[in-house]
């Protein structure tokens, strides 16, 4: 349920620009960077799924800094770079990048090569983490994710349909985070309610009002799950994650 996060990082204002409205339209979170100050603020304080890094940034080296990260940090690195020669590849492979994308591209090439870096990160994630399971707490309430359960600040089970439970988990999993309605809609994997359209809007609001009933202490004033004013709504409680 946790929507990708994804870094965008080019010096070059139009690039940037073209490169997350893209990435949005796809379902993505796509933040924005332009020097390595940029790149280690964003990575030590949220969480990154993956970065896209020009190898030409002014007058840093994407080479340099993706070699630089590797000592510390495992996130996926795609390179997008205007040097196309085999040694140029073959430099980004050697330093570490995950994937190395050529200008010019096609934009659903790109697409296609982001959501493969991505999946073998999770199948990774996956294979060596596959008997640990999660409890989240936040606010007092805790959410099992071993046996799929909620349980209110009191102790007592809290009934939750299961769109109720997805929704939760989408909340959980980006905490803070201003979510559009579209974004929420994606993350569900909902079959058609990911339009934009009007209708998908209204179908997410009812959604969140009925889990507002379930975990709000006043619905009408919620705490929790607040709205964001022309964005959308936003998880304002900061959630603990414990490996059971």
């Amino acid at each position: 349920m946790t929507i990708p996060r994804l870094l965008v990082v080019d010096d070059d204002p139009e690039m940037r620009s073209m490169l997350t409205q893209f990435l949005r339209q796809n379902g993505f979170i796509a933040l924005l960077a332009a020097t390595k100050a940029d790149i280690l603020k964003h990575i030590t304080s949220e969480r990154v799924d993956l970065i896209l890094l020009d190898v030409m940034l002014g007058d840093e080296n994407g080479t340099d800094i993706c070699q630089s990260l590797r000592q510390e940090h495992d996130v996926p690195i795609i390179f997008i770079s205007a040097l196309s020669a085999d040694h140029h590849r073959m430099r980004g492979y050697e330093v570490g990048a995950d994937d190395y994308v050529a200008k010019p591209f096609n934009p659903n090439l790109l697409l296609a090569r982001v959501k493969a870096v991505l999946q073998r990160a999770r199948r990774t994630a996956s294979l060596t983490y596959r008997r640990r399971t999660q409890r989240f707490a936040f606010d007092g309430w805790v959410y099992d994710g071993k046996q799929d359960e909620i349980r209110a600040p009191g102790g007592y089970q809290v009934a939750l349909s299961q769109r109720e439970t997805g929704l939760l988990k989408v909340f959980l999993a980006n905490p803070h985070i201003p979510l559009t309605r579209e974004e929420i809609a994606r993350a569900l994997d909902v079959t058609g309610e990911s339009d934009g359209s009007e209708a998908t809007g209204r179908a997410i609001d009812v959604l969140v009002g009925r889990l507002r009933t379930k975990i709000e202490q006043d619905p009408k004033a919620p705490q929790l799950i607040r709205t964001e004013r022309g964005v959308g709504y936003v998880f304002s409680s900061d959630v603990e994650v414990r490996d059971i």
